[in-house]
């Protein structure tokens, strides 16, 4: 083997080896959630989704290689009740034979210290794309490190409840969306 293909080899191998701590982090779904609050006539209603996964590499000491893309299936969103639970899937809501997922993909990561990080991004919901900022704090017990954070959003920038449920006075334009994330393979903090 020529020393050449030598150092090459040994740079992909390096490369590769670098590379799965942030492969490796993983969401674990049964141990995460994402919720909801919106206002009906002033009374909250609180939903969650139950399907959605991330994509997460990472790393606290390389905030500006480090990428969250977050999808949410928009079908799987309840509020618990069979009769509001059929309507938003319909086009006026969640239009989810046309959009069945909605994205959040960062575009920045920034620490506040304490364990306390600004994430900016792109949340985009039935093709509406709209820049979020979402605090999140980050703890550690043992392998995991969950992420928590809440940030509020205008439905109707999204076109969630057109038509009559585009007057806010039925329903709120604020929504509140809450989560707690459970993250394995992220180093330490």
């Amino acid at each position: 083997m020529k020393f050449a293909n030598i150092v090459s080899a040994l740079a992909l191998g390096t490369t590769l080896l670098a590379q799965p701590a942030l492969a490796q982090q993983k969401l674990d779904t049964a141990k995460s959630e994402v919720q909801f609050t919106a206002r009906q006539m002033g009374v909250p209603l609180d939903g969650h989704f139950k399907k959605f996964d991330a994509q997460v590499a990472f790393d606290p000491a390389k905030l500006a290689t480090s990428k969250i893309t977050f999808t949410v299936d928009t079908g799987s969103a309840t509020l618990g009740s069979k009769e509001t639970d059929a309507e938003l899937p319909k086009a006026v809501w969640f239009n989810v034979p046309k959009f069945p997922q909605a994205t959040f993909e960062s575009s920045a990561i920034k620490a506040l210290g304490g364990g306390k990080f600004e994430v900016a991004g792109k949340l985009t919901i039935k093709g509406n794309s709209v820049n979020v900022v979402a605090p999140v704090t980050l703890t550690q017990a043992g392998p995991v490190t969950t992420a928590t954070g809440s940030f509020p959003i205008k439905r109707l920038a999204f076109k969630i409840g057109e038509n009559e449920w585009a007057d806010t006075s039925m329903v709120a334009d604020d929504v509140q969306v809450k989560f707690k994330l459970a993250l394995t393979g992220v180093g330490k903090l």
